[in-house]
C-alpha cells in the first residue's frame, strides 16, 4: 500500500504547456517524476511564443516604480504609448491598479528588485540543462542588452532602475553617441546615448525553445494532452480531477502552470489572486536579416526590437481588456511603424501581427509554491513580462517543492500568502 502512495505522489499533472509549465514538467522527470501536461493548446503556440526573447539574469527592475503615476496619464493620451486601456475594461481593473501603484513605494520596489534579482540571476544555470538535454544550445545568445535614448543625457531619467541593477550586481557601461554608433552601425542617428548591459541576452526563437523541451519531455516518457481544462474536482482539501472538455483527467498531484487563464483555477481550490492579464503585441518583418546584433529597447516608447531566426521583430506595449476581446492591431502597427524609425535605413520585408496574453501581478512577481489548504496542489503562473526569464529558475523550484528538496532560492517571496485577499470569500 505505501509502494502504491509513492507511486502516485510521482504522478503529476501539469496545466500549461508554455515555457512555465514545459520547464515544471522536464525538472520534474529529471526527479524522478512521471509528468502529464495539459493544454488546449500545441506547447509554445500562446504567450511564450510572440514575446521579445529576452534572457537576461539582470532583470530586477519592478514594473511599478516612484514617480510612475505622473507618467500614466501621459502614455494614456498618448495614441503611440506604451500603455493603453479600454474604458469598459477600466471599473475591472481599479483594484489592480491600486495595488500596483501601492507596489511602486520606493521601499517596496527595492525588497521587490532583490527577489526579482534572485529569480533571475541563474536563469542561463538551469537553462542549460534542459537545452542540452533538448537538444537546442544554439537557442540562447549572450550578447547583451541595449537601452537607447534619443537624449545625450537620457540614462539619467533611469538613475533609480539603474542602481537597483547596480546594487544585484549587473554590469552596466554608459555610451555616448560616438560608442554606440561603434556598437550597433545600423541604429538611427536620433539616438544619442544608451545604456549597454554586455551580460545580458535573447532567445532567438521562443516558440521552439517552448516545442523543443516540450519534445524531450515525451521522450522521457511524458504525455501532452490538448485538452481545456474547465474546473478542478476537489475533495476534502485536495485535488481529485481535472474537468476537462474530454472528460474526467483523475490526478495524484497538480500544478497549476496556465499562465493569463490561472485565476479560474486557482478559485477552484477556494482562494483567489489578483492576476490580471497585460495584452502584448508584436509586428515581425518576416525573413528581414539586419545587422542588429544586440536586443535594443527604445527607452522612450518602450518595446523592444529583436533580430529573431524568423526575422526582425518589434515587441511590446501593453494594453489591458482582458481575456475575451478581441486584438486591436493597430497597436502592432504602431510598433512597426515606430520599430522602422530606430534604424538608419528603415527595414522591409512581410509583416506578421501578433498578440498575446501576460499573466501579471500587481508587485512584479510571481505565485510560485503550495497552494494553501490545498496538500496535493502547487501554483507556477504569474510572471507576467519576464516568463521566459523566470522560466527555467521556476522549473527547478516547484520541482524542488514537490520532492521535498532543498529548494534552490527561497521561496518565500513568491508565495500566494504574500496576498491579503487570497482566501475566496463564499458566495
Amino acid at each position: 500500500m505505501d509502494d502504491l502512495a509513492n507511486d502516485q505522489r510521482k504522478r503529476v499533472t501539469v496545466i500549461g504547456a508554455g515555457i512555465i509549465g514545459v520547464c515544471v514538467a522536464r525538472y520534474l522527470q529529471m526527479d524522478g517524476f512521471s509528468v502529464d501536461i495539459v493544454d488546449p493548446e500545441p506547447p509554445g503556440s500562446m504567450c511564450s511564443y510572440g514575446n521579445a526573447g529576452g534572457i537576461c539574469p539582470g532583470s530586477c527592475v519592478p514594473i511599478a516604480g516612484p514617480g510612475m503615476l505622473r507618467k500614466v496619464p501621459g502614455w494614456l493620451l498618448d495614441e503611440d504609448g506604451p500603455l493603453h486601456i479600454r474604458i469598459a475594461f477600466l471599473p475591472h481593473m481599479i483594484p489592480w491598479l491600486v495595488s500596483f501603484l501601492r507596489a511602486g513605494r520606493e521601499d517596496a520596489v527595492r525588497r521587490i528588485s532583490r527577489q526579482m534579482s534572485a529569480l533571475h540571476a541563474q536563469t542561463y544555470r538551469f537553462y542549460e540543462p534542459l537545452l542540452r538535454d533538448a537538444s537546442c544550445p544554439d537557442l540562447l545568445e549572450r550578447n547583451g542588452q541595449l537601452f537607447v535614448y534619443d537624449e545625450e543625457n537620457g540614462p539619467a531619467a533611469d538613475a533609480f532602475g539603474l542602481g537597483l541593477r547596480r546594487d544585484a550586481g549587473v554590469r552596466i557601461e554608459l555610451l555616448d553617441q560616438h560608442a554606440l554608433r561603434d556598437l550597433e552601425p545600423a541604429l538611427s542617428s536620433r539616438f544619442k546615448s544608451a545604456v549597454y548591459l554586455p551580460e545580458q541576452g535573447q532567445c532567438r526563437n521562443p516558440g521552439r525553445l517552448v516545442t523543443s523541451i516540450a519534445e524531450s519531455v515525451v521522450r522521457a516518457g511524458g504525455t501532452i494532452m490538448r485538452r481545456r481544462v474547465n474546473a478542478i474536482e476537489m475533495d476534502n482539501g485536495r485535488a481529485r480531477a481535472l474537468l476537462t472538455d474530454a472528460g474526467r483527467l483523475a490526478v495524484d498531484q497538480v500544478v497549476i502552470a496556465a499562465g493569463a487563464w490561472s485565476r479560474a483555477l486557482v478559485r477552484n481550490l477556494g482562494l483567489d489572486v489578483p492576476l490580471e492579464t497585460e495584452r502584448g503585441y508584436h509586428a515581425m518583418l518576416l525573413g528581414t536579416q539586419t545587422p542588429l546584433r544586440t536586443q535594443t529597447i527604445w527607452s522612450k516608447r518602450k518595446f523592444v526590437a529583436s533580430q529573431m531566426e524568423q526575422g526582425l521583430r518589434f515587441a511590446g506595449t501593453v494594453e489591458f481588456a482582458g481575456l475575451e476581446a478581441p486584438p486591436d492591431m493597430r497597436r502592432a502597427d504602431t510598433l512597426l511603424r515606430l520599430g522602422r524609425r530606430m534604424f538608419a535605413r528603415a527595414p522591409e520585408g512581410e509583416v506578421s501581427r501578433w498578440m498575446g496574453f501576460r499573466p501579471s501581478l500587481p508587485d512584479s512577481l510571481p505565485v510560485i509554491g503550495r497552494a494553501p489548504g490545498c496538500a496535493n496542489a502547487f501554483l507556477a503562473f504569474g510572471h507576467g513580462h519576464m516568463g521566459l526569464i523566470g522560466g527555467s529558475t521556476t522549473g527547478r523550484l516547484v520541482a524542488d517543492l514537490i520532492g521535498g528538496r532543498t529548494p534552490v532560492i527561497d521561496p518565500a517571496p513568491y508565495r500566494l500568502e504574500r496576498f491579503r485577499s487570497y482566501r475566496r470569500k463564499a458566495a
